[in-house]
């Protein structure tokens, strides 16, 4: 039996710019340009030659924080090209929420009713995913799950049972509006639950989709979990032993191999991100018997100079060129690049959307702000502009593809404090970063993970004063955080709300102007 599973391609139809290191079986790395719709489907037509029991899964991420190419199109031509690609089953991931529930269902179920600000169906009608989506977690008011729960697929005599599900903290990542109604229940128990029902449904094997993951040294592995750590290594020790192979997502990185947790021999693998990579799995059967008597697992590159599917390389260039006129369009000037930081952290980038923000909301009229924050998990790449130092629309798109608006409300320094105090969360009794938040140029914070949990923050200065707990501050967010998005529930207090616009429109003026790359040393350990 083969399993081709991929995770977090976040609509990246066209290969995406550089290189990425992948480390090999030998533990040697080699840089590689890899990815592109056209080349994926073609890696995974090759892969299954030859091979009548196949199938080909995902563990979520597929759409949302796109690139313009597909975003602008509400990831239309994404669902297409992996249909198109023999996609046939998907667990469902936090970004799959980005514009809320019922466009997630509009997805799966095609049509041109609008839940968006954005027209639907621009380039022609939507069908909808010709895979299906699995939620096992993600139940409605209701009780009943948003997606079917599991599935079950027959190869011969062999019954193949799949659960598909998204991470418990997909409520806190997703902004609130798109997942009201909706709770996320823990992943282990709810995968372990299920398994009765699929053994009385015959499943001679259980493979588990989900949307949740771990991190090592080495980001792209071929076939080693070589320093891996991270919430999959609790789940799999919390797993029914029943579920023999974990294909995994959420954390960009690419990992296979086999490890004994929780009483049993498990297969784990991530493909990465953007379609760098397939993996390839093999699960081996006693066809008399039924019995497992192996798995392996291996991640191969997509060569994105290899062959291509000429069907999802004429859907792509179509979108590409309708995108063209959008994406090209010059926003403004950047003296140098402001790269993203890998780690999530403080960076040129993110220094600068909260600066472009600020500039936006501190006038009359638009929230008379002091400072500004973002969140460093949503600024999805580095600014990087051209020879002329000219920046177009579909890079800054790029960098903030959730299209927010911005949000400027009263806080108290007390209530800014225990904001920037839930940017860090205790994990085996260690203080760890959760999700920083940068400022704006003028504001500056200083944080020790080593102090107790709500009193790790340990200096907030404005304009070179400490921010008296009592005094009033006007403070800009975008509307996810906000609405509490990303663990921040204390953002969701404040008052005196007044609405700053698109944080895209933000950034376009800004840039407009002709912008420095921002002095770091804003936040500190």
């Amino acid at each position: 039996m083969q399993i081709l599973a991929i995770n977090d391609f976040h609509g990246n139809l066209e290969t995406p710019d550089g290189s990425v290191p992948i480390t090999g079986a030998d533990g040697a790395g080699v840089d590689s340009r890899v990815g592109g719709a056209a080349q994926l489907s073609a890696t995974l037509l090759a892969l299954r030659s030859g091979h009548k029991n196949s199938i080909t899964v995902a563990a979520g991420d597929l759409i949302g924080a796109s690139p313009l190419t597909s975003a602008w199109f509400l990831d239309e031509p994404t669902i297409d090209a992996l249909s198109m690609a023999g996609l046939e089953l998907a667990a469902v991931g936090n970004h799959e929420f980005d514009k809320g529930s019922r466009e997630l269902m509009r997805m799966q179920r095609g049509g041109c009713e609008s839940f968006t600000t954005r027209l639907p169906c621009q380039l022609e009608p939507f069908r909808g995913a010709r895979f299906t989506y699995l939620a096992a977690n993600v139940r409605q008011a209701n009780g009943a799950t948003l997606f079917p729960a599991t599935a079950i697929r027959q190869y011969g005599p062999i019954k193949i049972g799949f659960i598909g599900m998204t991470l418990k903290d997909t409520g806190i990542l997703a902004s609130p509006a798109g997942v009201a109604g909706l709770t996320f229940a823990d992943e282990a128990a709810t995968a372990n639950a299920l398994v009765p029902a699929l053994k009385h449904q015959g499943a001679d094997a259980i493979v588990l989709l989900i949307h949740q993951g771990g991190k090592a040294p080495k980001a792209y592995q071929v076939s080693s979990c070589e320093g891996l750590a991270g919430p999959i290594l609790d789940i799999l020790d919390r797993l029914d032993p029943a579920i023999r192979t974990v294909v995994s997502g959420h954390t960009h990185q690419a990992y296979a191999c086999t490890l004994d947790r929780g009483g049993a021999s498990r297969l784990l693998t991530s493909a990465g991100k953007y379609g760098f990579m397939v993996t390839d799995i093999r699960l081996n059967f006693d066809p008399s018997t039924h019995g497992l008597l192996a798995t392996a697992g291996r991640n191969l590159p997509v060569n994105a100079e290899g062959a291509v599917d000429p069907k999802v390389e004429a859907m792509t260039a179509r979108y590409v060129k309708a995108a063209a006129p959008v994406a090209e369009r010059i926003v403004g000037k950047l003296a140098g690049p402001a790269p993203r930081s890998e780690s999530e952290g403080e960076s040129p980038a993110a220094a600068l959307v909260a600066d472009a923000e600020l500039a936006a909301a501190r006038f009359p009229g638009k929230g008379e702000a002091q400072i500004a924050f973002t969140n460093a998990t949503g600024v999805r790449t580095g600014l990087f502009p051209k020879s002329d130092g000219s920046v177009n629309f579909g890079q800054i798109f790029q960098m903030q593809p959730f299209g927010n608006n911005l949000v400027t409300k009263s806080y108290t320094g007390a209530q800014l404090k225990a904001a920037l105090e839930q940017q860090f969360r205790t994990v085996d009794g260690a203080g760890r970063v959760q999700s920083l938040l940068i400022p704006s140029a003028g504001f500056r914070f200083r944080y020790d993970l080593a102090r107790p949990e709500g009193d790790r923050v340990t200096l907030m200065e404005y304009d070179g004063k400490p921010i008296n707990p009592a005094a009033s501050h006007r403070v800009t967010v975008n509307n996810f955080l906000s609405s509490g998005g990303d663990g921040f529930s204390a953002l969701a207090v404040g008052t005196d709300a007044v609405d700053g616009g698109l944080d895209l429109d933000a950034m376009e003026t800004w840039l407009a102007k002709g912008q420095p790359v921002p002095a770091l040393g804003r936040t500190k350990d």
